[in-house]
């Protein structure tokens, strides 16, 4: 399988496209584990092995690879010291390092140009002192729970001491005006050309100098720019392309010949489709999850104050805003965010078995909706981890099972592209009481699915549809009405 990534060719017939996928990721999996495993094993002598070192030959001969986008910023404050050794622990051979210059000349590693997104405190990079971004820093507890460390902003020097020895980095003059010193500071490290890789948008003028440094180049276009590849293809060593462009688009790509490394990802199912399409790289915002298709839990890890890898709203590309609340206290999570909307668990998923149960507590903290019609509760069924938001047509089909005011337990289906579900079985329960916790339980074998309600009179309801056995499921809020609903005691038995 990494053979014909390599090779750009598409999978060949005679597999299916679950059995194609399975390969590429397995492939994946063992760049990741084999790695850490080499660095843990010895000699028989008790000396521990050297730990690994990763080049861009390396790296390329071992694709399909994964390269922490930011340094995985969906795991760790993105683009600080904390996020690139995270990621790197966790199985990395390639990081992505933005830089811009301060103006007293000092290179940092930051995406935005302005530090506000990230900080709260609005400075423009150029007009600062390092000094003065010193006294800011990173914060994306937001996004990542409120255990998540503030982070400064490092130094690129700082970055490239620590990995420009043992691993591949695509570093990128956000500004534009710093090739001199950037390409500078990369010469002074032994074997640059072996680890660091210039990084640039097509139409950035930088490539000549990067080039006649020795560098190679990864220039990526925008699903804006893709009419610019014939014209401007030639000039990079490798060829990127944003995952919102289509299938054809990034095979039109993969077909001219030149490694394709793909931006960004944070699902399994687009790391799937893009290995698909023969790209021989990944840059993903999720690198311990994409790095495996195995569960890594059984329970969830709301009390813990940081999201657990895999896990994510259905929103991640519009800022932070909808990333539900882990509450340390209780252990929970509260969606609050007016928006119907979904948290796929993917740290628990997916569940393979043929017989399991999926537990949960759900309550409305504050008030219950005022219409009797609206529902939360539980997707279910998924066949891979694209978001699933009930009442919202999705991609994936599935079940659902929601709970209303009222106490009506209610089991749908839905198909792909569907608004509405098939409704296959309901039971009243007690009325619902706001700040009360309820208590369900999912059972899911091969010819039924059974549904309970636990904290009172043990109301249950049953179905023998066998149409969704998907091993993917979300914590669902079912409309944008600004009342806040919770979970807790998510669990896989």
């Amino acid at each position: 399988m990494n053979a014909l990534h390599r090779s750009g060719q598409r999978p060949a017939r005679g597999l299916s496209r679950r059995e194609v996928l399975a390969l590429g990721a397995a492939g994946l999996v063992l760049t990741a584990c084999d790695n850490r495993a080499d660095a843990d094993a010895s000699d028989g002598s008790g000396t521990p092995e050297p730990a690994p070192v990763h080049t861009i030959e390396s790296m390329l001969a071992a694709a399909p690879f994964l390269v922490a986008h930011r340094g995985s910023w969906d795991n760790w404050p993105e683009h600080t010291m904390a996020a690139y050794r995270g990621a790197v622990d966790a199985g990395a051979v390639a990081l992505e390092v933005s830089v811009s210059a301060t103006s007293d000349g000092k290179l940092v590693c930051h995406h935005d140009l302005n530090t506000e997104r990230t900080t709260g405190r609005m400075l423009m990079i150029k007009d600062s002192t390092y000094a003065q971004l010193s006294e800011l820093v990173v914060d994306a507890r937001a996004w990542l729970g409120p255990k998540a460390g503030t982070e400064k902003i490092p130094l690129l020097k700082d970055v490239l001491d620590a990995f420009a020895a043992s691993h591949v980095i695509f570093i990128e003059d956000k500004q534009g005006t710093n090739t001199r010193a950037l390409l500078d500071l990369m010469d002074t490290y032994p074997e640059s050309r072996s680890h660091l890789i210039w990084k640039q948008s097509a139409e950035a003028a930088q490539i000549d100098a990067a080039t006649k440094r020795g560098y190679s180049s990864w220039g990526y276009f925008t699903a804006e720019q893709l009419d610019l590849v014939p014209k401007l293809a030639g000039q990079f060593t490798y060829l990127g392309v944003h995952h919102s462009a289509s299938d054809a688009e990034i095979a039109d790509v993969v077909a001219i010949g030149k490694p394709v490394i793909c931006w960004e990802a944070h699902t399994r199912e687009l790391r799937d489709r893009l290995l698909a399409l023969g790209v021989s790289g990944v840059m993903c915002a999720n690198l311990p999850y994409l790095a495996t298709d195995e569960p890594v839990a059984t329970a969830d890890s709301f009390g813990e104050g940081i999201r657990a890898a895999g896990d994510l709203p259905w929103m991640v590309g519009q800022g932070w805003n909808f990333q539900p609340e882990l509450k340390l206290a209780g252990g929970t999570l509260l969606m609050s965010a007016a928006a119907n909307s979904s948290y796929r668990m993917g740290s628990l998923c997916p569940v393979r078995r043929e017989i399991y149960s999926i537990h949960f507590d759900m309550r409305w903290p504050v008030a219950l909706p005022d219409d009797d019609t609206l529902h939360a509760g539980m997707a279910f069924g998924q066949e891979d981890d694209r978001p699933y938001r009930v009442l919202i047509p999705s991609d994936v089909g599935g079940y659902h099972l929601v709970v209303r005011p009222t106490g009506e337990m209610t089991l749908l289906l839905r198909s792909p592209g569907e608004p509405g579900g098939l409704r296959l079985s309901a039971v009243d329960t007690a009325p619902v009481k706001a700040g009360e916790w309820m208590s369900f339980k999912i059972d899911i074998a091969p010819d039924s699915v059974r549904f309970s309600r636990l904290d009172g009179a043990g109301w249950a309801g049953i179905t023998s549809n066998r149409k969704y056995r998907g091993g993917y499921f979300s914590l669902a809020r079912n409309y944008s009405d600004d009342y806040p609903v919770e979970f807790r005691k998510v669990k896989v038995a």
